[in-house]
This record gives C-alpha cells, structure tokens and sequence, in this order.
C-alpha cells in the first residue's frame, strides 16, 4: 500500500479541515482528490507530506509513518505545489542541480538525472535559460520534472495546472501519465479540473467537509450516480408521472426547461417519449464527474475555510 490513513484529522482552533479519514492508496496508482474550497484536500496532502502534523489519527506514506519516521517520508516522496517555487534567478538546469544537491542524489548520476528529466518534460532546448524567461507551463513542467528527479515512490501535486490554458492543461496531463508510466510512481493529485480527474486518475475521491463522501473510478462513479441526462421542454409535462418510471434517476425543472437523469438513455428515451406527450425540443448526454461532484457536495461556490491560504502562508515563513 502507498498510502493508508486511519482516522487522520487536522483541526484549526473549532473547525475541522481533514475529520477521521480513512483511505488507502495502492502502489502504481493515480488517485484524485477532489471537492469544493475548503473541503480539506490541501490539508490532507500537506499532513501525508510532512508539512504538517494531524492532531489524531495516523497515516502512512511509503511504508513510513508520517509523524514518527517524517525524514524518511520526504526522502521518498516528490511535490509540486499549488504555488509557484522554483527559483526565478536560476536556469532550470540550475533548479535541477540544487534540488540534486537537496535530496542526496549521487554526484556520479547527477547529470543524467538531470538530462533524463530535462528530456521527459521537453525543455532540453531552454535548460540554460533563466526561469523568469519561462512560460507558466514551462514552470509547471519544470517543478514536475523537479519533483521526480530523485525516483520518488509518490508523488503528489495540488492543483498541478491551476490557471494553465486548456492546451497547456493537456500536455501537463500528458507528462504526468507519462512519468507515472515510465517512473511506476503512485500519484496523488488535488484538483477544480474535473476532465483533468477523469482523464488521469484511476480513482477519485470527493471529500467535503474533511470527510470522503464518495470514492471509485471516474466511469463507475458517472455510470452509478450521474447517469445520462435528457434535456427537453414542454409545454405542460406531467412531471410526477415521469417519476414514477423505474429507469429515472431524477427530475429537475428549471428555466422552462425538464432535466431527466436516466439510467442508460440510449435504451430508455424512446419509451420515455411516450409518457412526455408533444415535445418542442430534445438534447441528450451522457453523465459527467462533476455532475457526480455536484450531486454530492451542491451548487453552491464555497470561500475556503481552514486551509484557504495555506500555500501562501508557507512560502511567507
């Protein structure tokens, strides 16, 4: 196992960011985090990290326990944090080497760490060049090229391309699939992106309010929970009725518009026409995981509570 945790909590004076969680994450696997502001994913990761000490409950990382064995955690781990921390007035090569330097690396196998990573990420050709030259998404690649130069067994990363543009967004996906592959490191990651979870994670857990609400693969989750949804509008629909079918799921009305959630569409939608009378307009698709995340933890945009800012308040110290 790469990562266990029984009961974990983390309080902040009277709220509860991470409350008695339980979780265990296999060897090899890339396992999503995901939930509203302040939901606790960032305090989670930043107490398996060794940042920060739970108040109760225990976790390990690694085999190593996080409170009793915390160096030999971070000797076995790779981080990349919401907040930018490579070093603005040093190439990338230089952030490389130091990083080397940091973790104890062989000064034998310094250089083909670096050259084997600098090729990973694609940023051979701007190696020796000084970081504050570097796009957002070179940065983000740098950090994760930083962060798996010395083999870790796990990596984690918070909100690896919070405020990327969409095509940046996908070659980091493409990089982290890779290195996971190539690294046969287990994954953790948090983030707001939900294709970004259903495209690289094997499972996901939605956690809201320190707890885990819901965990399971991306297509399990969409198939049981989210289901296919029916967009139509009538003039008088009879919604009770349509409720009453054992293939529906959920009937919503908004905007003069009917929302039906049905198990497999393609099956249903014909019979579900006859009990709709005349329609003037029908869209079908399929479920997707934020509709899973918005049926578990609402509509509503949440300010983060406990863990808003920690980041910030860490690299302040």
């Amino acid at each position: 196992m790469a990562i266990r945790t029984e009961a974990l909590t983390k309080k902040f004076g009277k709220i509860t960011a991470v409350d008695s969680l339980n979780l265990e994450v296999e060897e090899g696997e890339i396992f999503g985090l995901l939930g509203p502001n302040g939901a606790g994913k960032t305090t989670l990761i930043s107490m398996l990290c060794t940042i920060m000490k739970p108040t109760s409950g225990r976790a390990w990382v690694g085999g190593f326990d996080i409170v009793k064995e915390p160096s030999k955690v971070r000797k076995s781990i790779g981080i990349v944090f919401q907040q930018p921390s490579v070093d603005d007035l040093l190439t990338g090569r230089e952030n490389l080497a130091m990083h080397n330097l940091l973790f104890g690396v062989p000064k034998a196998i310094r250089k083909q760490r670096i050259d084997e990573v600098l090729s990973l990420v694609n940023l051979e050709k701007r190696a020796d060049d000084l970081v504050n030259t570097y796009s957002g998404g070179m940065r983000r690649r740098l950090e994760l090229a930083r962060g798996i130069m010395h083999h870790p067994k796990i990596l984690f990363l918070d909100e690896p391309t919070l405020g990327l543009d969409p095509q940046t967004r996908e070659h980091i996906w493409e990089y982290i699939q890779e290195l996971a592959k190539k690294e046969c490191m287990t994954v953790m990651l948090t983030t707001h992106y939900m294709e970004e979870a259903e495209q690289l994670c094997d499972r996901v857990a939605i956690i809201d309010y320190g707890k885990i609400v819901v965990l399971d693969s991306p297509q399990t989750l969409k198939s049981q929970i989210a289901g296919d949804i029916i967009k139509l509008k009538q003039k008088r629909p009879d919604v009770e009725s349509i409720k009453k079918l054992d293939y529906v799921k959920k009937v919503e009305e908004k905007e003069g518009l009917l929302y039906i959630t049905v198990r497999d569409a393609s099956r249903h939608l014909q019979d579900l026409l006859t009990h709709t009378g005349t329609i003037d307009f029908v869209e079908v698709r399929s479920g997707t995981l934020n509709d899973v995340f918005l049926h578990f933890t609402g509509r509503e945009i949440r300010e983060a509570e406990a863990e808003g800012g920690f980041w910030e308040r860490v690299m302040k110290k």
